[in-house]
C-alpha cells in the first residue's frame, strides 16, 4: 500500500498528539506539519521548496483561518489547487458537509469518538484517497 504525505491542521494540542500516534501506527501516512491553523498551514506551505504534501487534512473550527478559509486559499493558488483538501470536525451535519464540498473540499470525515480511535480512522481514510482517487 501507499504511504501518503499529508499536513493534519488541527489545534487541539491533544488530538495532535494522539492523530499523530494514530497515523504512525497505521503506517500508511507521512506526517510532514501539524500547524495549528490555516495561518500556520499557509506559512509552512509557502516555505517549501518542493516536497509539497499529497493530502491536507484540516479541521474545520479552529482560531484565525479555519477549514473553510483553507479550502478556500488553497483551491484558490494554483501552486497548491492539485492538493486534495479534506476536512474533518466532530460535526456531521449536512450543511456543514455541503459547504465543504461546495467550496472545494475533495470530502468530509467526521473525527472518531475518542482519540484511541485514530489507527482505525486512519485506515478508513487511506482507503477513502484510494476508493476515490483523491490523489494523483
Amino acid at each position: 500500500m501507499k504511504t501518503y504525505n499529508i499536513i493534519t491542521v488541527e489545534n487541539d494540542e491533544d488530538e495532535q498528539f494522539f492523530m499523530r500516534e494514530g497515523f504512525n501506527a497505521s503506517g500508511l501516512f507521512r506526517i510532514l506539519a501539524q500547524p495549528k491553523n490555516g495561518d500556520e498551514m499557509l506559512e509552512w506551505l509557502h516555505a517549501q521548496k518542493g516536497g509539497l504534501p499529497d493530502l491536507i487534512l484540516t479541521d474545520l473550527n479552529m482560531p484565525g483561518k479555519n477549514g473553510y478559509d483553507i479550502i478556500v486559499e488553497i483551491k484558490g493558488d494554483p501552486t497548491y489547487a492539485h492538493i486534495p483538501v479534506v476536512v474533518t470536525s466532530t460535526s456531521s451535519t449536512q450543511t456543514i458537509i455541503d459547504r465543504c464540498l461546495s467550496l472545494g473540499a475533495s470530502d468530509y470525515v467526521v473525527k472518531p469518538d475518542t482519540f484511541i480511535e485514530y489507527a482505525s480512522y486512519a485506515k478508513k481514510l487511506h482507503r477513502l484517497i484510494e476508493d476515490k482517487a483523491l490523489v494523483k
